[in-house]
């Protein structure tokens, strides 16, 4: 059997956990490869909202078994909060949830130091979350990171104790104030909370599902134009977030990854700073982000809204290999009479490209557009046989330029207002 990967290919926010919540019933494996509580991935159905952070969004399917890999940071104090409100709705999460041992732990001290770094760039600052993402890569990377497995060993308390002690240090320089003991205390009740869990080796684990037959989906977090590597650096995430990372992720071998969804919105979002050629700072993109409900999953900022980016998708295309494509929120644009798609961009020194230069967070990229026409109608009865023909016409128009079919349209957000092509 292989994995197949499904990721975001723009600045993440693209409905990831919806999609996930979709084609779980086709998997009898759901894994998260990185990331953190950094993620929002909204899933609704049954009238109700769910919002998940660190835990798979396979949770919600009896049949599906839920790790957390290797790959992810794990802050155990939002992990027992998350895990509480699973319990109100749904019954029996324990049983399909796995965590890898080698998974790294948030400390309360990493949100800290998010924070202070966050702080001391000012006018640079890249719109972290301050949930400890970046600290806690940091301390992996540094080799002086925490993971829970560690978390079984009788000396752990003395590991954290001293770990703290490090960031105690470094935060002594930056005048944050915080009230230690208290969160010691939460984060180590926490800890014991974790340990009521499946603490596994996930890699031999996963390989061992493989084997058996069984199909796994590898869910990414955030999306691939804030990879670490090949995202607006410095305005990036601080993990792979691209289908290579699914391999170092999760433990398993490139020659094992099968498809590759990658999921985009019939226009563009951003959360933080960084570079967005297509943004719209007018009546249109209020429009979009009001139509479109763009405010964060986990930190409720309004999102940055503009046209569809065809240059960033055919770079992220690229990168991932992308197989198949699944557009969302097409319903936003409903009441478009004239939708814009950025093809290609023009550089300060006058020269049009459809590839992503180098610094491009440090200089000014003017979008060139192509104006299509919008389907100005309500989807909510659409079907894969009876669409609008400018929303036909919309989707050519983008497997054309990226030479990879589009697959599932969004429609709302709810799991059946989906529509298979």
């Amino acid at each position: 059997m292989k994995v197949d990967v499904l990721l975001g290919l723009q600045w993440g926010d693209e409905g990831k956990g919806k999609i996930v919540d979709v084609f779980a019933p086709k998997y009898d494996v759901v894994a998260r490869f990185q990331g953190g509580p950094n993620a929002g991935h909204t899933l609704e159905f049954d009238g109700k909202k769910h919002v998940l952070h660190q835990i798979p969004s396979g949770i919600f399917r009896a049949n599906t078994i839920n790790i957390i890999g290797n790959g992810v940071v794990l802050d155990p104090v939002i992990f027992r909060a998350e895990i509480e409100k699973l319990n109100a709705s749904v019954s029996g999460v324990a049983s399909n949830l796995f965590i890898s041992k080698k998974a790294t732990l948030i400390l309360p001290t990493h949100r800290l130091l998010d924070q202070a770094y966050e702080k001391a760039k000012g006018d640079r600052k890249i719109g972290s979350t301050l949930k400890g993402i970046g600290p806690t890569y940091q301390d992996k990377i540094g080799r002086q990171g925490l993971r829970v497995g560690d978390i079984l060993a009788a000396d752990f308390i003395q590991r954290f104790t001293h770990l703290a002690d490090v960031h105690l240090a470094i935060l002594n320089d930056y005048g944050i104030e915080f009230d230690f003991k208290t969160l010691r205390e939460q984060f180590l009740e926490a800890v014991e909370f974790l340990k009521g869990f499946k603490l596994i080796d996930s890699e031999y684990f996963i390989n061992q599902c493989l084997r058996e037959g069984k199909s796994v989906l590898a869910e990414g977090a955030q999306g691939a134009l804030l990879d670490i590597d090949f995202g607006s650096y410095p305005f990036v995430t601080s993990s792979n977030t691209v289908a290579a990372g699914a391999c170092n992720g999760l433990g398993v071998a490139p020659h094992v990854i099968g498809e590759v969804y990658g999921i985009f919105k019939a226009y563009s979002t951003r959360v933080g700073s960084g570079p967005f050629p297509t943004e719209l700072s007018d009546e249109t993109g209020e429009k979009i982000r009001k139509q479109g409900n763009e405010f964060g999953s986990t930190t409720g900022r309004p999102r940055r809204c503009g046209w569809l980016d065809l240059p960033a998708l055919k770079y992220s295309i690229m990168i991932n290999g992308a197989t198949r494509l699944l557009m969302m929120k097409a319903d936003v644009l409903n009441d478009f009479e004239t939708i814009r798609v950025c093809t290609h961009y023009r550089l300060p020194d006058g020269t049009v490209t459809d590839q992503i230069p180098f610094d491009i967070a440090n200089i000014k990229v003017e979008p060139v557009y192509k104006d299509v026409k919008g389907w100005n109608c309500s989807l909510a009865t659409a079907t894969a046989g009876d669409m609008p023909k400018e929303l036909s016409d919309y989707v050519r128009l983008i497997e054309a330029a990226l030479s990879v079919p589009v697959m599932l349209l969004s429609v709302g957000p709810d799991r059946t207002q989906t529509i298979i092509l």
